[in-house]
Order: C-alpha cells, then sequence, then structure tokens
C-alpha cells in the first residue's frame, strides 16, 4: 500500500467522466488499497479514483459506524427519495465546506472487489457519501451544487 497524492480542485482531471472497470487486476486491487490508505490518512470518509489522478470507477467509503471500508467499483444510483441538507467537504478541497443538500435515502448498485455485483440502501450520512463520490466519478464536485458560500472549516485539534 502507499499514500497517493490528492488532486486538489482546479485539477483537470477531478472534471472528467470515469470509465467502468471491466475486471479487478493488480492495478486496481492495488488502487483500492492505496485509496484506503490515502483516504483514512487524510481522515476522510470517502475518496473516488480520480482524486487520486486514476479515471476508473472506483470509489472507498468508510463512515467511522463499525461496518468497515465500503469498496464499491462501477456505482450506480438506482434510485433515491428525501432530501437532507448539512455542510458537506471534500478531500479536494480541504478545510473548506459548503451548505448541500442530498437525497436522505438511496438505492445503488456496485461491484466489490471480487466483481461480485450488490446493492446497497443507505441513509443520512452513508446516502451523502456515496452521492457525492458518484459525483467525482461523472466529473462534478459539491462546489457545483453549494447553497450559499463555501467556508473556512477548522480542525478539532487532538487531545
Amino acid at each position: 500500500m502507499a499514500l497517493r497524492t490528492i488532486r486538489m480542485l482546479g485539477d483537470p482531471v477531478l472534471n472528467k467522466a470515469c470509465k467502468e472497470v471491466k475486471e479487478v487486476t493488480p492495478k486496481i486491487s492495488t488502487l483500492i488499497s492505496d485509496m484506503l490508505e490515502t483516504m483514512y490518512e487524510a481522515n476522510g470518509v470517502g475518496l473516488a479514483a480520480p482524486q487520486v489522478g486514476i479515471l476508473k470507477r472506483v470509489v472507498t467509503i468508510d463512515i467511522g459506524e463499525g461496518d468497515g471500508p465500503l469498496i464499491m467499483i462501477n456505482p450506480v444510483i438506482l434510485a433515491s427519495d428525501g432530501t437532507q441538507t448539512a455542510g458537506e467537504g471534500c478531500l479536494s478541497l480541504p478545510g473548506k465546506a459548503g451548505q448541500v443538500t442530498r437525497p436522505n435515502h438511496v438505492i445503488a448498485r456496485a461491484y466489490n472487489e471480487k466483481m461480485e455485483e450488490f446493492e446497497i440502501e443507505a441513509t443520512e450520512l452513508l446516502a451523502r457519501a456515496i452521492c457525492h463520490e458518484v459525483d467525482h466519478l461523472d466529473g462534478h464536485m459539491y462546489t457545483e451544487f453549494v447553497e450559499g458560500d463555501i467556508y473556512d472549516v477548522e480542525e478539532e485539534e487532538e487531545e
């Protein structure tokens, strides 16, 4: 595993649509491991492959509720309903956040790291994270959806 450089807002790779993954090759397995390590090191809850410069439809998510990381290859949101509005940030724009309205409930289909298809039903933070990361795969960032201004976020100091 290795830490990868997170691409920042303004990097053209973040505005490009990603290609589907046809099979999990050793390169894709390494990418997933590296993305997890990079996401955890940056204290993020999600990371999409274009954020580390790879235009593949791969995301990692871990909202910290004990279920471990969620790996989604070629994710598609099948249905969504309800709304939630909250402060949202991104590892590609550190120290900033903005109010974004997202669905409160989503059903998504994806493949795991063994290319086994699965569906997931998610609410609240996990639903938000899935929507946020799928947007990255389509070349969009949360900054396009912010209601009002983007504001500075203070890092929580470790005790």
